[in-house]
């Protein structure tokens, strides 16, 4: 099947290569990303396949469809940059990666926390300047503190199990609790009570229009002063202006973001000759109490293996029966 690949790296093509070694699928390689200017690029191939910061609205689906492209195949879990109505209605198939390496996303976020407690990232460029000072470096023992993880999923259920192994109290918040987590000793509550009592938030849930700015003005009020917050699931979930306010209040103690709202226009190229027009990232980055890392926490090379063979197992099931194996329609998910 002739597929075009669109926002690639050199570790996605080695990755995807890997998992074609048998050279089933012909895969054309583009590192710009998909959207109305370049979706003309897919003349020719019976299938795309797009990465987060990939636009496959109306009209890009619409476009496609005139090309001949019948599914698209997503390389990540989440799906909201693809309008599925559209999709469905054009009678184009889309397909995702349900699961990779949870613990890749899991082990990142734990990363962040303990970045942020003990100032990690501030030690190592005074350590690298010859300062061996240690105040303003303090940070408190995990033992014993209270994390609230919103959404239970597969990555979730994750981190409930790494914090409960430091000796954290979890408490948990999902519409479909996990009895995994339960067992693990995770204590499931409405979200209030979990922003109200934990030390560290940590989101785990879809972009979806319910969670879109889950965290905002309100909901930060209702955290503890000082806490610490960190995202790794989408960035829409939280509202940017409104945590650079409570950074600036006190309110929120510290932040670790491995995703950001407007990351499409950042995230996965090299800008460091050029000066960053988002002023919004721009102030969150003056902030001593807050670590950003570029949509990393996926990336491992078990969950890039992953990744690469479940997104050609979804093209050559579709190949051969008309349908992915990970197909994501409008009313569900199958996965």
């Amino acid at each position: 099947m002739h597929v075009c690949v669109y926002s690639t790296q050199p570790y996605d093509r080695r990755f995807l290569d890997g998992a074609n070694a048998a050279g089933h699928h012909q895969l054309r390689y583009l590192e710009s990303r998909l959207d109305a200017t370049t979706v003309v690029t897919a003349a020719g191939a019976e299938a795309v396949c797009v990465f987060v910061n990939d636009r496959v609205d109306t009209e890009v689906l619409s476009r496609l469809a005139d090309l001949g492209v019948r599914l698209v195949a997503l390389r990540c879990a989440g799906f909201n940059n693809v309008d599925l109505a559209t999709a469905e209605r054009l009678g184009i198939s889309v397909a995702r990666v349900p699961e990779y390496s949870p613990h890749a996303i899991a082990e990142h976020t734990v990363a962040l926390m303990l970045t942020l407690n003990r100032k990690i990232h501030r030690a190592y460029a005074r350590v690298r300047e010859g300062n061996f000072a240690l105040e303003g470096l303090l940070g408190f023992d995990l033992h014993g503190r209270t994390v609230g993880v919103v959404g239970t999923g597969k990555i979730g259920a994750c981190v409930v199990a790494i914090m409960r192994g430091f000796g954290c109290t979890v408490l948990a918040f999902d519409p479909h609790p996990d009895p995994a987590c339960l067992a693990a000793g995770a204590r499931y509550v409405a979200l209030p009570e979990l922003l109200a009592g934990s030390d560290i938030v940590t989101l785990h849930c879809p972009l979806t229009p319910q969670t879109r700015h889950l965290v905002d003005a309100p909901a930060i009020a209702k955290m503890r002063p000082g806490a610490m917050l960190i995202n790794t699931s989408r960035g829409g979930v939280i509202d940017t202006p409104a945590v650079i306010q409570a950074l600036k209040s006190g309110q929120l103690g510290s932040l670790g973001l491995d995703v950001y709202e407007e990351e499409g226009d950042l995230f996965f190229r090299d800008l460091s000759a050029q000066v960053i027009r988002d002023d919004v990232f721009a102030r969150l980055q003056t902030f001593p109490n807050v670590v950003v890392t570029a949509h990393q926490a996926f990336f491992t090379a078990d969950a890039l293996s992953a990744i690469a063979a479940t997104t050609l197992h979804n093209v050559s099931t579709f190949e051969t029966s008309g349908r992915p194996a990970h197909p994501v329609t409008v009313d569900r998910l199958v996965s």
